[in-house]
C-alpha cells in the first residue's frame, strides 16, 4: 500500500507558493478534491499551473495581480484560510472569505488575526469576507495563546517577507508545519526552528523559485490503513512513510496487542484475534492526531472491555458516533469523552459520512461489519483520500462506489 503525499501539507504548500516570484515545481501532490479545488483558486487569482503529472505540478506566480478570493471557490475548504497570510505576504493585503470545510465545532481565527496585527496588518471581518491590509509588514514577537497548526503556518506565510526579525512562539509542530517551511526555505525564504515550539522568521526580499520540492507522507492517510488492518484483522504494509510520524498511533497499537513491524520508509501492520482496551487521548503533534481519532473508535469497537477517547483538540468531533451506534456501537459520549464497549461485532447499515475523517472511519466500520453498509457523503472522504476505494479494493477488500444519493454541503462536491 502506497501512500499519498500529506494533504495537509499540500493545501499550505499551493498557497506559499504565491509568495514565490517565479516557478516552484512541487511533487508528491496528492490527487484529491481539496487540492483541485485549491488549485483552481489560484488560477483565478492569475497564477499560472502546469501539471506535468496528476501529482507533480509546476507553479508560476509571477504574474500575480488579484488578493480578492471568491467566495464560491473558498467556501468549501477550511485551508482557505492560508490564502490570507500568502496574500497579505506578497501584496501586504487580502480579501477572502471566511473559510468553509468539515463542521466539527467552532475553530476561530482569532491567532491567525492577533498575529497578522503584530507584524502591522489592519484585519476586520466584514460580511463573511476577511479584509487584512498593511502599509508595511514588520517581523514582530507572536506567541500564541493557544498551540495552533493553521495560525502558525498563516503567519510564516505572513512574515517570510517581512521586514526584520518574526518569532513566533508556543509554535505547532506537526509535520506538515515543518513542511511547509521547507518548501519556503527551498524557495529563499530564512526560517529556523519548525518543528520546535519557537520558529525563527528572517524576513527575505524575494523569493524566486526555480526550484524543486516534494511533499512528505501522508501520515493520517496511513494510519487511517493502519487502523483499517487492525480493526479487519488484516496484513497490509503501508510503504512511502515516515516511521517517527506514525509514533503515537504504533505505540498504541502495540499497547493493543497489534504486531506493528517497522523499518525504514515502511509499516507492516499485522492484526489479532483479541485485542486489549486501551485509553486515548487526541493532542497536538507529538501526540495522538485528532484526524486518526475517528478511525481509532471504530477499531476501539473491537477490543476487550471499556476504553476511552478523549477529544482534546476539538470541542465537537463526535458526530459520527450516531453513525456507529447504527450499526450497533456500543459508545455514549460524556462532553469530550467518548466510552466504547466491545468488543462488539458491527452490522451492515445506510450511514452518512459526518466530516472528511469520520467518512474514512465509517468505511472502516464497513469492512468490519456483518452484511452491507452504505456510506453516503463521500464527497467527504475524496477532500483528503486519494484513490481511496481502488487503494481498499486492492487491499482484498469488498468495496465499490455507486452514485451517492445523499448529498453534501451544497455546491461543495
Amino acid at each position: 500500500m502506497y501512500i499519498s503525499g500529506a494533504k495537509n501539507a499540500a493545501v499550505a504548500i499551493i498557497p506559499a507558493a504565491l509568495l514565490v516570484d517565479g516557478p516552484c515545481r512541487i511533487e508528491n501532490v496528492p490527487d484529491i478534491s481539496d487540492v483541485k479545488l485549491l488549485e483552481d483558486i489560484i488560477k483565478h487569482l492569475g497564477a499560472e499551473i502546469r501539471f506535468e503529472d496528476k501529482n507533480t505540478i509546476v507553479i508560476n506566480s509571477h504574474k500575480l495581480q488579484s488578493y480578492k478570493a471568491s467566495y464560491e471557490r473558498v467556501k468549501c475548504m477550511r485551508a482557505s484560510y492560508y490564502l490570507i497570510g500568502a496574500l497579505l505576504g506578497r501584496f501586504g493585503k487580502a480579501e477572502v472569505p471566511f473559510p468553509g470545510g468539515c463542521d466539527f465545532g467552532f475553530r476561530p481565527i482569532d491567532q491567525h488575526i492577533k498575529g497578522f496585527e503584530a507584524l502591522g496588518a489592519k484585519v476586520k471581518i466584514e460580511h463573511g469576507i476577511v479584509y487584512a491590509y498593511a502599509d508595511e509588514l514588520v517581523g514582530n514577537q507572536i506567541y500564541l495563546d493557544v498551540v495552533s497548526v493553521g495560525a502558525t503556518i498563516n503567519l510564516m506565510l505572513a512574515a517570510v517577507k517581512a521586514k526584520g526579525i518574526t518569532i513566533i512562539e508556543n509554535a505547532a509542530k506537526e509535520p506538515h508545519v515543518v513542511d511547509t517551511a521547507n518548501f519556503l526555505n527551498a524557495m529563499g525564504a530564512n526560517i529556523k526552528g519548525a518543528g520546535t515550539d519557537v520558529i525563527k522568521i528572517r524576513g527575505v526580499d524575494t523569493l524566486k523559485g526555480g526550484a524543486t520540492y516534494s511533499i512528505i507522507p501522508d501520515q493520517i492517510e496511513a494510519g487511517t490503513y493502519m487502523l483499517a488492518a487492525a480493526a479487519t484483522r488484516g496484513d497490509v504494509t503501508v510503504r512511502n512513510v515516515i516511521p517517527k510520524h506514525m509514533e503515537s498511533l504504533t505505540a498504541k497499537l502495540t499497547e493493543m496487542n497489534v504486531k506493528v513491524i517497522e523499518n525504514g520508509d515502511w509499516i507492516r501492520v499485522i492484526g489479532v484475534d483479541r485485542l486489549s482496551k486501551v485509553n486515548i487521548k487526541t493532542l497536538p503533534y507529538p501526540g495522538f492526531p485528532t484526524d486518526l481519532q475517528p478511525q481509532a473508535s471504530v477499531l476501539l469497537c473491537q477490543a476487550e472491555g471499556t476504553s476511552t477517547i478523549t477529544e482534546g483538540v476539538w470541542d465537537s468531533r463526535f458526530q459520527y458516533i450516531d453513525e456507529l451506534k447504527r450499526m450497533g456501537a456500543h459508545i455514549r459520549v460524556e462532553g469530550r469523552i467518548a466510552v466504547i464497549e466491545g468488543p462488539t461485532r458491527l452490522t451492515g447499515a445506510p450511514i452518512n459520512a459526518t466530516d472528511l475523517r469520520a467518512g474514512a472511519a465509517l468505511v472502516i466500520a464497513g469492512l468490519t461489519a456483518k452484511g452491507t453498509t452504505e456510506v453516503h457523503n463521500i464527497n467527504y472522504i475524496d477532500r483528503g483520500y486519494e484513490n481511496f476505494e481502488e487503494k481498499l479494493r486492492a487491499l482484498g477488500a469488498d468495496i465499490k462506489r455507486v452514485e451517492d444519493r445523499l448529498s453534501g454541503p451544497a455546491n461543495c462536491k
